[in-house]
């Protein structure tokens, strides 16, 4: 447990002060109606539906996940999470555009507009209390979770104290301000939560026991931790961390914030833009910060917690108040900020806060924009006026918070949650990305693939049957076997189900061609329908795809060189980091080139 100062207590209440009035100052505007109170109008500029993505995905949890991946696997190791950057930049040149045209509400009123009848009704429905409860829910547990582990760390606070006072002030804001109050407030949460990120690697890297950044990249326990790409001669290793996710998981595993096709709390972000060149920018701004440069100040702190604190033993010893079913190598990242001095301690507290409440807040308004939207006013009082629907929109924010903290308290660790999720959404993400482009695709496509992913998941992580099949030394395949078991079985299942049921409605298919101008390639059938009924459903002459496709690779060129300089110039690698950054430079200005073919005007 730290001792707080009073320079400590003032920098967390002027705060704590701030967030709260910006939430009440907003919270006449957003109260107006429902388009407001989720979206803020539609007229949001791309820099602040940005830099609201970043500090969205700067929760509690991450620092605390990256730690346990870091400790376990090295920096390698992070190529789990970092692999969404090919889905993250495809969202970006692809999908940003179209999920714009769109104008829907929420991702989930899009069922309504790609599909027809009864199946899409019921589909519409699944998804938002699957997404918009069960998984919602599952996301918050994790942030919540590793707020706890803060409190009892840092702080000498119950699970259930921290619960309290953290979350008390989250849904209060986050149920005045609606949309608008979080992506203000995460304007400001962004800038304290990445000064605390940064403030703290760098203290805590230069402590006596760890003797600053050269001496910790040449510790001997730190030396096997450093390698950015994973051994090539480890086939397992290679397999699980690199193969896996590129060949893979990034475009067939559903993910909150990295959805294949775009999706969740990033495609709200997208239909809250004043326009589509607004959606791109915010989302490539966010894939920049999220993959480039905001991990290296955690993966710096991560490393270094391996020589002040070198197994789950000593941080056991070093804080016995911890609870033994919440003590993990997640708890690492909180046991160095405990060393953190006055006054730059106030500032990373207040950093967690920041990124616990920016993440919260967003998944509590997303969450309640599905209750509300796609729920209550669709089918449960499709005449509810606009004053009923904010206030049931406030309403579903705070039992979202209480459902979130209950589960909370039966987790153990950030991985083990991130794990569940990956598993339960494997074999669906493709779907996601070719809906918008294949015609044939339909609501049951979708429904199968939901409930095989579900029960194949459950089979393989929670039976007998998993264990017999993965069971390390005795089980018949591998333990990497079974996210692509996962979604070889589900995609083979989906694609059945596709073809062996009938095709959307001609009309349901010509409104969403009509709206969207997905192009001709996989709708050729449906166009030339239209032609012979002489249906005039094109209005663009032309599509950005191929531009759209060259950009994404441009674009993650980019990114990964950027990644790869960021931590060769930290290693001290000089010659290298200098050859990435030229790389970034030019890749930079070839994407630059495409990006003005895609569009004349650039943000």
């Amino acid at each position: 447990m730290i001792n707080l100062t009073t320079l400590d207590y003032c920098i967390i209440a002027c705060f704590f002060a701030i967030v709260l009035a910006i939430g009440i100052i907003v919270s006449k505007q957003s109260g107006k109606n429902s388009n407001e109170y989720f979206l803020s109008g539609r007229n949001m500029p791309w820099w602040l539906l940005g830099l609201s993505m970043v500090a969205t995905t700067f929760s509690t949890d991450t620092p605390n996940l990256v730690t346990d991946i870091v400790r376990n696997n090295g920096v390698a190791g992070n190529w789990v999470w970092w692999a969404f950057l090919v889905t993250g930049l495809l969202t970006v040149f692809v999908y940003a555009k179209l999920w714009r045209k769109s104008n829907v509400t929420t991702d989930i009123e899009f069922y309504e507009l790609r599909y027809g009848g009864k199946p899409a009704r019921f589909l519409r429905q699944l998804r938002a209390v699957y997404l918009g409860i069960v998984f919602n829910v599952m996301a918050m547990a994790a942030v919540t979770l590793a707020a706890i582990k803060i409190g009892e760390i840092m702080l000498g606070l119950t699970p259930e104290e921290t619960i309290i006072y953290a979350g008390t002030i989250t849904v209060l804001f986050s149920a005045i301000g609606g949309f608008k109050g979080v992506v203000y407030t995460d304007f400001l949460l962004f800038f304290v939560a990445m000064a605390g990120a940064i403030g703290a690697a760098w203290y805590l890297v230069n402590l006596p026991e760890v003797g600053g950044l050269e001496r910790l990249v040449n510790h001997e326990a730190i030396v096997d931790k450093l390698a950015i790409l994973p051994d090539f001669s480890d086939t397992e290793a290679l397999i699980s961390l690199l193969i896996i996710p590129f060949a893979v998981q990034w475009w067939s595993a559903w993910y909150p914030g990295a959805e294949p096709g775009g999706g969740g709390y990033i495609a709200q972000r997208m239909l809250a833009a004043k326009d589509e060149n607004h959606a791109i920018g915010a989302t490539f701004f966010f894939n920049i910060m999220h993959y480039a440069l905001r991990p290296w100040p955690w993966i710096l702190v991560a490393l270094a917690s391996l020589i002040v604190y070198p197994d789950l033993a000593s941080i056991q010893e070093a804080f016995p108040n911890v609870s033994p079913d919440k003590l993990g190598h997640d708890s690492a990242y909180s046991a160095m900020l405990t060393k953190l001095p006055s006054g730059l301690l106030g500032i990373v507290l207040a950093s967690l806060v920041a990124a616990y409440m920016s993440t919260i807040s967003t998944h509590l308004n997303w969450g309640a924009s599905y209750i509300v939207n796609d729920l209550y006013k669709r089918y449960l009082n499709p005449e509810a006026n606009e004053k009923k629907l904010v206030g049931v929109g406030r309403i579903s924010t705070v039992i979202l918070m209480i459902f979130s903290a209950y589960f909370a308290l039966k987790l153990q660790n950030a991985i083990q949650l991130f794990n569940i999720i990956l598993m339960f959404g494997a074999g669906t993400g493709l779907i996601f990305i070719l809906r918008w482009f294949w015609w044939r695709i339909n609501a049951w496509s979708e429904i199968s693939a939901m409930f095989v992913s579900g029960i194949i998941s459950l089979l393989i992580n929670f039976t007998s049957v998993g264990t017999l099949l993965f069971q390390p030394e005795t089980g018949i395949f591998p333990g990497w076997m079974k996210f692509p078991l996962i979604v070889l079985i589900t995609t083979i299942a989906w694609i059945v189900v596709t073809f062996l049921t009938q095709p959307e409605s001609k009309e349901t298919l010509y409104a969403f061609y009509q709206r969207i101008q997905p192009g001709k390639r996989g709708w050729s059938p449906i166009l030339t329908q239209a032609q012979e009924e002489n249906i005039n459903i094109v209005t663009e002459k032309g599509t950005s795809l191929p531009q759209g496709i060259l950009a994404m690779l441009l674009g993650i060129a980019v990114i990964y060189f950027c990644m790869f300089a960021t931590g060769n110039w930290l290693y001290g690698n000089y010659g290298l980091a200098s050859l990435l950054t030229g790389g970034a430079v030019i890749s930079g200005w070839l994407l630059t080139s495409v990006w003005k073919k895609i569009s004349k005007t650039i943000l």
